[in-house]
């Protein structure tokens, strides 16, 4: 594990991201379920015991009509950022003091770069799928068909419509987007520079990378800013100039996005293999937490995984339950034999009839403790910062064949297999589009502070919005169906 930039405690010696995860959801539930923190402190095999734990986080945040959910957020972020530590040249230091370091070993700040597109800017959404783009009365059919389906919540496709009808909303040059990951796969970039948007670009420096990346600013409507190291940098070689680590240059790019005008909108799309992914996810929640501390112009941005732990609404839970209910001819006889050999492991209920708020567990073992702690993280910091009054936007992203996803065998496998059990999984380009419309939609509606959404519990305003390709409507316990999708999409996935 590197011991540089933003790093895990060590423990006895060492550098576990075991031990981090058990004492953070430990300190997380502590205050509202003392007896689920004792439980996760005394996991012994945490990256196999992990999924009860993180279940019992939402079960718990569901306490006093939803509220706790506040306070575990609050509690789970102090600890992490209590724990986590920074490699600077000067020392190891605590996590929250990495910004009080100079800007660099030899004192040279970040400059900007400016790219402005060429292109003709799109004036009204449209969402490509299958080989076409759908707008106007298309896109609003393929939105019932959806619906129809269980893959999307009705508040997400009320959202898209209204931005449809707004078509003025799609154009973001009145604020700076920060895209955290510019090059993400799902990440929002593509889109609002087709719309016009000024867009701040922020990734690892990998040339290939931000050649890409420049290439899709040059040929839009909208402007891209990007930060730059080294004073000899020009526009022909500007992508070997460009970028900065979030792990290792935390006070460089805090110095140079606040030196941006703004409003800003603080766009997380990172993503990273491992125990890396906490680490860089710390590093953009610190990064947040600076900026908001710095500046009165910051809203907040965030895809939620479908592959999570959710409370989900009442008419989710009858939806899965009436798909239960009335299975296939094909299911309708398989069903039964296969529960039987499975000893009841095999296709069990989403969910006991008449829950409300149902509990939708999607966590996929093969994804790993870090990676739900990374993205558990991004839900509590909009948690509080939405109940702090900051303008935050997160919404649930569908299960969507990213490069991340099918370089896994098995998770492309159960991917190919998920539409036998009525999940649709999306291709990026249908995502990132669609998951960029509720953006605008958040953003033009300030988040919230939307009237329709002020009142509204935190798993409440989790859930709206939320697209998640039909995990929570699916008539079937995801894990206990997980493994017939892999059986089923073997030799089919795409890899």
């Amino acid at each position: 594990m590197a011991h540089s930039g933003v790093v895990f405690p060590e423990v006895d010696g060492r550098r576990s991201t075991s031990a981090l995860g058990r004492a953070v959801v430990a300190d997380a539930l502590r205050g509202v379920d003392p007896v689920g923190a004792r439980a996760a402190e005394r996991e012994t095999s945490w990256r196999q015991g992990y999924l009860d734990h993180f279940r019992r986080l939402v079960e718990a945040g569901l306490l006093r009509e939803g509220e706790a959910a506040v306070d575990i957020a609050r509690a789970g972020l102090d600890s992490l950022h209590s724990r986590m530590r920074s490699v600077t040249p000067a020392g190891e230091v605590p996590l929250g003091e990495v910004f009080a370091a100079s800007t660099d070993e030899d004192g040279t700040a970040l400059e900007s770069a400016t790219v402005r597109g060429t292109g003709e800017r799109t004036v009204e959404l449209s969402i490509p799928l299958h080989g076409q783009r759908l707008a106007g009365d298309a896109l609003h059919r393929q939105l019932d068909r959806w619906l129809a389906a269980g893959s999307m919540e009705p508040s997400a496709a009320e959202a898209v419509r209204e931005v449809m009808a707004h078509p003025d909303w799609l154009d973001l040059r009145d604020q700076k987007l920060v895209v955290l990951g510019a090059g993400a796969e799902m990440g929002p970039l593509r889109a609002v520079l087709s719309w016009g948007g000024e867009v701040v670009g922020v990734d690892l420096p990998r040339p290939d990378l931000w050649r890409r990346v420049l290439d899709i600013a040059a040929g839009s409507a909208g402007t891209l800013h990007l930060p730059v190291s080294g004073s000899t940098w020009s526009a022909s070689d500007l992508a070997a100039h460009a970028g900065g680590d979030l792990v290792h240059d935390l006070p460089r790019l805090a110095d140079w996005l606040s030196s941006l005008g703004g409003p800003l909108v603080m766009g997380n799309y990172v993503y990273a293999d491992g125990a890396t992914n906490v680490r860089v996810a710390t590093a953009v929640d610190a990064l947040s937490v600076e900026l908001l501390r710095r500046r009165d112009d910051v809203a907040l941005a965030f895809l939620a995984t479908p592959t999570d732990v959710f409370a989900v609404p009442a008419e989710a839970v009858e939806f899965s339950t009436r798909a239960y209910r009335a299975p296939s001819a094909v299911m309708r006889l398989a069903r039964p034999a296969l529960r039987t050999v499975s000893g009841g492991r095999l296709l069990q209920r989403n969910y006991a009839p008449g829950s409300d708020p149902g509990l939708n567990d999607s966590l996929v073992p093969q994804q790993g403790p870090n990676y739900a702690l990374a993205k558990r993280l991004q839900r509590w910091r909009a948690t509080v910062a939405r109940r702090d009054g900051v303008t935050t936007s997160l919404n649930v992203a569908p299960p969507t064949r990213t490069r991340s996803v099918v370089k896994n065998r098995a998770l492309a496998s159960a991917y190919a297999g998920a539409h036998r059990f009525g999940i649709e999984v999306f291709e990026p380009a249908t995502s990132n589009t669609l998951m960029a419309a509720l953006l605008v939609h958040d953003l033009r509606t300030a988040g919230a502070t939307d009237p329709a959404r002020s009142s509204l519990a935190p798993w409440e305003d989790e859930a709206h919005g939320a697209v998640h390709g039909g995990l929570w409507r699916t008539a079937y316990d995801p894990r206990s169906a997980l493994g017939l999708a892999v059986v089923l999409g073997l030799g089919s996935a795409r890899t």
